[in-house]
This record gives structure tokens, sequence and C-alpha cells, in this order.
């Protein structure tokens, strides 16, 4: 059976420094499972590999589409089952990588409802319930996801709660999730985890912050606006692209700004923990600051017999 590399993990824990060399050591191509690097003209605030990177290492589902252009899950696990089956098929050995756990499952299992769950999501939903009423979570769901409000019945508060909750996991419409669905893939996934100290992880993703800032993270989401890319598009209303939004329109100041991009990073970073955790098929590496790439990749080709 052929086998096909994932690797998974919250944002800046290393995947794309781990995935190069690995692909470089197994003379292997990389699918990205990311739903935002699919777009064009979004490269600083999705942290794309550079162009150098990509020359070394051919990628796959990167810069495919205008950021107006809709995508979903479920057409990424058709396409994507279909470029790794070309992949094979000439010789070459397919790594995805990604964050965006609603692609990787799309590819592996199916489109299927996210079993995942979020406590303290579902916490704040049930609150808001509460205090707003339902009618008022029925008309943010209608924004967020017309095709799912019109499955849903507007007193029917718990599929409601669970949509806006499965909406904030993944920062995918629910209805993305009630596709066509997919049989079980053609090939075995090694699913391989990476994770850092909590702390740890928070302050790379700070100093990614900051880098992001200092690249151009704002003139490059002021340039999208000037090219008719608004904030109302769905690929735009991303953690890092409508905290500059807001900025731009005066909403909110830069300080601000800069301290909602940091903390709505990590809180994405904990939703794809959550994500992740949920399936057991996955075999978990906590990196630290000792941690050597060299290493780390001879130790997966031998546990996993990558070579035969």
């Amino acid at each position: 059976m052929r086998k096909v590399i994932i690797i998974a993990g919250p944002t800046a824990v290393g995947k794309t420094a781990i995935s190069l060399e690995l692909a470089n050591k197994l003379g292997a191509e990389i699918v990205s499972a990311d739903s935002r690097q699919i777009y064009k003209y979004m490269d600083i605030g999705t942290a794309k590999p550079t162009l150098e990177e990509r020359q070394r290492i051919p990628h796959h589902f990167i810069d495919l589409f205008l950021p107006d252009v809709p995508y979903s899950a479920g057409a990424f696990g058709k396409d994507a089952r279909q470029l790794i089956d070309t992949l094979f098929n000439s010789g070459k050995l397919p790594i995805v990588v990604g964050g965006a756990g609603f692609y990787i499952r799309a590819l592996v299992d199916g489109l299927q409802t996210p079993e995942i769950q979020d406590a303290q999501i579902k916490q704040d939903l049930t609150q808001r319930l509460q205090e707003a009423g339902l009618a008022v979570l029925f008309n943010e769901l209608q924004k967020k996801d017309p095709v799912a409000a019109r499955q849903i019945h507007p007193n029917d508060s718990q599929r409601i709660l669970r949509a806006l909750e499965v909406i904030q996991i993944s920062g995918q419409p629910f209805s993305n999730f009630l596709d066509q669905r997919l049989s079980p893939a053609n090939f075995t996934p090694i699913f391989i985890g990476f994770t850092r100290e909590r702390q740890h992880l928070y302050q790379i993703i700070e100093k990614r912050v900051d880098s992001m800032l200092q690249q151009g993270l704002v003139d490059e989401v002021q340039q999208l606006w000037e090219q008719g890319y608004g904030p109302e598009l769905n690929a735009l209303q991303t953690v890092g692209y409508k905290e500059v939004f807001d900025f731009l329109q005066n909403r909110i100041s830069r300080v601000e700004m800069i301290n909602l991009i940091k903390r709505n990073t990590r809180r994405y970073a904990k939703r794809q923990l959550t994500w992740f955790k949920a399936d057991r098929r996955i075999f978990w590496i906590n990196l630290d600051e000792t941690s050597k790439i060299e290493l780390l990749i001879e130790s997966i080709v031998q546990k996993f017999n990558i070579w035969d």
C-alpha cells in the first residue's frame, strides 16, 4: 500500500522547516493543506514558503486561486487525491503539510461533519444564547453560513449552536462539511503531529506576528483591498487579515491591531490542537529549543519505514 506522510500541527510550530528537510531527504514533493495559502497575493499573512523554498522543493496547492474564488475542503479532498495519484504514478512521494484539519480529513477520510468540539466555545455560545436569544445567533449563522442556515430550523437551538461552534473551531462554513462525502483514500496515511510547550509556542507566535508586520503585512492587506479584495471575502476573514482591515478602516489603533493578531493567533493555534488531538492516529513529537531537524528526520524515516 502506498504511504503518504501527513505533517500536522498548530500554526508557527515549525511544520514548514521540518517538511522541507524531510522532502529533501526523500526526494518528495509537498502538498499544502492550508486553506489560505491556496490564494494568490496572500503571502505574508499566511506565512507561505518562500519562492526560494518552493524552487528547491516542488509545492502544490499554493497560489492557485484569486482571493474571491470559493474553494472548499471537499474540493481539496478530491483534487488532492488526484494529484497524489499523479505523483505516485510519476515515482514521487507526496508529503502533505498543513494546519487545516478539515482539509486533511477531507483528503484522508472523506468529508464528514467534525467530531471535534471545544468546551469553552460551546460555553460562550450557550451564554450568548441565554443573554441575546436564539434569533440573534440564527441571524449570525445566516451571515456566516447561509447554506447551513437554510437547512436548519430557526428554532433548532442545538443545531444552530453546533453549526456556530464548528465555524469557530474550523474557520470554515459548517455547510462545507455537509458536501458530498468521499470514500477513504487509496493510500496509507502516516500522521505525524508536531507540538511545543504552550508558552514556548505562544512566544514563537508573537515573534512571527512582529516579523510579519516588519515584512509589510499592512501593505499587503492594503494592496489586496486596492485590487478589489475586501474584508467581506471569506478568504480574508481570517486571523492577520481581518484585524488589519479593521485598522485600515480606523476601527482600532495600530497597537490594538497588533495585540489582537497575537491573541487571535494564539486562540487559532489552540483550536488547531483541539482538532488534531481528537485524531488518535497522529504520532506526536514535542519540539523544544534543542530539537535538531536532522535527528528528527532520521528518526521519522526509521520509525515509519518510509523507504518500504
